[in-house]
């Protein structure tokens, strides 16, 4: 009896180890989805080049113009990629397809936040070199696990990660 036991231990195992690895490889693939033109990872965030770009509802000049894009270095999102085409979005989720060639890999994000302080250095108790306004864009340099440093017109800080769309919670940069 304990034989039998020991079998049916040994099969659920096997079962449970199988079920493991599936997740793991689902996982592990989910993380490294790869752009089928550049190779880059998906989802990616860019900044808009131009300071207009059409957005359209397929891959190709001949899809209607859904609306039109109007804020230059405005972070996208890239969920998608055929040919010279990205499938983007913006920060309200709304998006399509951009031409290639309107858009920049410059990292830029927008503020959250009202009256976000930039900070001299990473860390809560040091000295506010400025503070940004609800909207703005700003280029980013550098993030560690919580920290990103900007360039806002000039105005050069550290803020906490979490007020700022078109970077990702795990970003890190040097």
């Amino acid at each position: 009896m304990s034989g039998k036991m020991f079998i049916l231990g040994r099969k659920s195992l096997v079962f449970m180890g199988a079920v493991l690895i599936a997740a793991l490889t689902s996982a592990v693939a989910a993380e490294e989805k790869r752009g089928p033109v550049t190779n880059l990872p998906l989802p990616r965030y860019v900044s808009l080049k131009a300071s207009k770009a059409n957005v359209r509802r397929g891959p190709s000049r001949t899809h209607r113009i859904d609306w039109v894009f109007t804020r230059r270095n405005m972070p996208l999102q890239i969920t998608a990629e055929y040919e010279h085409w990205r499938r983007v979005r913006d920060i309200e989720g709304a998006g399509g397809w951009v031409h290639y060639s309107l858009l920049s890999g410059v990292r830029t994000v927008i503020i959250e936040a009202d009256m976000l302080p930039l900070k001299a250095r990473p860390a809560d108790n040091t000295p506010v070199t400025a503070h940004l306004e609800l909207g703005v864009i700003a280029r980013l340099e550098e993030c560690n696990i919580d920290w990103c440093k900007l360039n806002a017109s000039g105005y050069k800080g550290w803020t906490l990660k979490e007020n700022l769309w078109g970077v990702t919670p795990d970003e890190i940069r040097d």
